[in-house]
């Protein structure tokens, strides 16, 4: 059984994943970490850095400016961190690349199991139908509280497609300022921002009278909570490095 530091246990998502480890035979959370207490049925820190709790691996799913504290608190323990939080400064990512050298530590864009399972697919065939003459485009739909667009897993997604044709695409993100037809190479990005939509991502292939597509719905918060514990479980025992859910999904084909 692994055991778990929650950083940011009190937050929403870090309360799914609480949940989801409690009924987990193979994981246990042995403290939690947040600014904001509770009666949690394990010990909890205000900071991370008075955590004396034996540990294997830490999830973070708190703000991008506690995450600095957190690599440094890991590097320290030598104990592998899943980094879950999103709008890491340029510093922040660096910090975590040097970590990397000395611990494992685990980053991805999207932590959803369906979406890597796309990504993974993307990058062995989308080659296929842009070689046989397929447009290709994503569209995204997110709450009307997000605020950066392109989402990060519309990025992870088109990236995807861009390593599988040998990155020859260009990303095109905004049409109404173009005045030309579209060219042979565009990858063109939408983005729709409205209601409580948790997250939508469509990637689509269209061709010559078909169209094919790759379409995942995300109808709570709780698919990135499932796929952070896997992480958690993957990571422990490996060597310094960086890992992402691609990693996780190589393992399990």
């Amino acid at each position: 059984m692994i055991k778990v530091i929650m950083n940011g246990c009190n937050g929403h998502m870090g309360r799914v994943i609480c949940d989801i480890v409690k009924n987990d035979a193979d994981a246990q959370i042995v403290a939690g970490v947040d600014v904001v207490s509770s009666n949690a049925p394990f010990p909890t820190f205000l900071d991370i850095n008075d955590c004396d709790m034996p540990a294997d691996v830490i999830i973070d799913f708190s703000t991008a400016s506690a995450v600095p504290n957190v690599i440094n608190y890991a590097v320290e323990k030598k104990i592998p961190v899943v980094i879950c939080t999103t709008g890491l400064s340029d510093e922040t990512i660096k910090l975590m690349d040097k970590a990397s050298d000395k611990i494992p530590v685990f980053r991805s864009a999207n932590m959803s199991v369906g979406i890597n399972l796309i990504a993974s697919i993307l990058k062995k065939y989308a080659s296929v139908l842009y070689d046989a003459g397929f447009d290709v485009e994503i569209v995204e739909r997110h709450h009307n509280q997000k605020i950066d667009a392109p989402s990060g897993t519309a990025l992870l997604l088109g990236d995807a497609v861009n390593e599988s044709c040998d990155n020859q695409l260009e990303y095109v993100y905004d049409r109404s300022q173009v005045r030309e037809k579209r060219s042979r190479n565009e990858l063109g990005y939408s983005s729709v921002r409205g209601g409580t939509i948790v997250g939508e991502h469509e990637v689509i292939f269209a061709g010559k009278d078909e169209v094919v597509e790759f379409k995942h719905s995300a109808y709570s918060k709780e698919v990135f909570a499932v796929g952070a514990v896997k992480a958690a479980k993957f990571i422990v025992g490996k060597d310094p490095g960086k890992y992402d859910m691609q990693d996780v999904m190589a393992e399990i084909n």
